[in-house]
């Protein structure tokens, strides 16, 4: 396809926009410099994988596959490490194994992964005992320490985040390609949770069915069950810090287009999702899937606009909403939506994020989300996509698979006075593995398609 980089764009052409939630970085010349080296690094990603995951989030519009897109609210540079990002691949393979056993179709695995350093921000600075300093903004930005020289915006850190990026979706790929995610071996993925968990005997039902299932195809068929070996997964990041992504966009002569190549789906915020910002301007021209968040405050011009403008030739697996709209808004809020895009003629892929609508803060002060809201909302989005017509493809998660406690409910009905028992986030709350796999089973426990009988003539 002809994308509109071939008119009137370039990498940098956001710059020419208003740009919301940049650092300001002191010294420009350093800046450049950065940019400059950054964009001779090899890409973490290429156009053909970009292309095959267009591919199959087209399919999930179609309701034939499904996406499961995890991981944390931000990542940091100190948890590049091989036991916490196996950690986080392992439970993002277990809720796929749940939810391809309940829902009984292709699971798409796109982990928020690889590049999740930066987070926007609600006030520019923050301020302690009377003294004001630039708001921590993501590690890739600057660090969260309260002192002058660890909030002040670095460009250095680009490069790291870059290096950080690539060495953890390489550990990912080599896991994946050395057999970690082989169906034939879920016992990789135990987190330790199966000795004492509520969920022990469900999930192992679950893994007991599954093996059962291959064993019988390849006895029957003779053969092994070779698309079921290798488990594909995808990385996404909020395209937040533009320097960054400009660096990384390159075009591709035999595809004849630009892409974002440290990443394979980027996603633009609902603070950034300006029909006039740099953001949208910068995502109208790559080629890679798109998402936006979308929310209460976006009304039907602006999110017709910005489906129009980011999709115009209407490219199937290009562009995918994701709502966050709340358990107490979201029945009265995404019909309207699902109205807007329709009036528009596009197609677009529907997913829900339950997490960011929910966030409240505890008695102690320590920002939560309340498990039975998540699922509420996740709930209410299958209904009323059913309901006027529409396919849910996707669920949009922040989770670790980690033994954190920043979300209460769940099997074990933390409460407030739980969370600060392992409270780690230095940002947004998380599911932790038990409640992620919790929610996995509820989807598909929900979701599960109805079996007609058939007579046999």
């Amino acid at each position: 396809m002809k994308t509109p980089a071939h008119q009137n764009w370039n990498p940098a052409s956001w710059q020419t926009k208003p740009a919301q939630q940049q650092p300001t970085y002191r010294d420009p010349v350093a800046l450049g410099a950065v940019v400059a080296q950054l964009a001779q690094l090899p890409p973490i990603v290429v156009s053909w994988e970009v292309e095959r995951l267009r591919e199959e989030l087209a399919a999930a519009q179609r309701g034939e596959r499904f996406l499961l897109q995890g991981g944390d609210c931000a990542e940091s540079f100190d948890d590049c490490e091989s036991s916490k990002i196996a950690q986080r691949l392992k439970i993002l393979l277990q809720m796929s194994l749940v939810l391809t056993h309940g829902l009984k179709k292709p699971i798409i695995r796109v982990g928020r992964m690889a590049g999740q350093y930066a987070k926007p921000r609600s006030a520019d600075t923050e301020t302690r005992d009377g003294v004001s300093l630039p708001s921590y903004r993501g590690d890739i930005v600057n660090g969260p320490e309260f002192t002058p020289a660890a909030r002040e915006p670095d460009p250095q850190l680009l490069l790291r985040g870059y290096e950080r990026a690539a060495l953890t979706l390489n550990f990912v790929r080599a896991l994946v390609d050395g057999g970690f995610a082989d169906l034939h071996h879920p016992e990789y993925w135990d987190l330790g949770f199966v000795g004492h968990s509520p969920l022990k005997e469900a999930y192992e039902r679950i893994v007991a069915s599954v093996a059962d299932g291959l064993e019988f195809f390849e006895t029957i068929s003779a053969k092994e069950v070779h698309q079921s070996l290798r488990a594909e997964f995808y990385a996404s990041h909020e395209a937040l810090v533009l320097h960054y992504e400009q660096a990384q966009t390159r075009f591709i002569p035999r595809q004849d287009r630009w892409y974002n190549l440290s990443t394979h789906m980027p996603w633009i915020g609902m603070r950034t999702a300006q029909i006039e910002g740099a953001h949208v301007e910068y995502c109208r021209g790559i080629s890679n899937p798109i998402g936006v968040k979308i929310g209460a405050a976006m009304d039907a011009d602006w999110l017709q606009r910005l489906v129009t403008t980011l999709n115009p030739q209407n490219v199937p697996g290009r562009l995918a909403l994701i709502h966050r709209f709340g358990a107490k808004d979201i029945e009265a809020k995404l019909p309207l939506a699902i109205k807007a895009v329709k009036a528009t003629g596009h197609s677009v892929l529907w997913i829900c994020d339950p997490m960011h609508g929910n966030t409240e803060n505890s008695q102690s002060g320590l920002k939560t989300r309340r498990f039975e809201n998540v699922m509420r909302e996740v709930d209410a989005a299958f209904r009323v996509h059913a309901e006027h017509g529409s396919v849910l493809g996707g669920v949009h998660v922040e989770l670790t698979g980690e033994d954190v406690t920043e979300c209460t409910g769940g099997a074990r009905g933390l409460s407030d006075l739980d969370l600060q028992r392992a409270y780690r986030s230095t940002v947004d709350p998380r599911l932790n593995y038990e409640q992620s796999l919790e929610l996995a089973m509820l989807i598909a426990e929900r979701a599960r398609p109805v079996r007609k009988n058939r007579r046999e003539g």
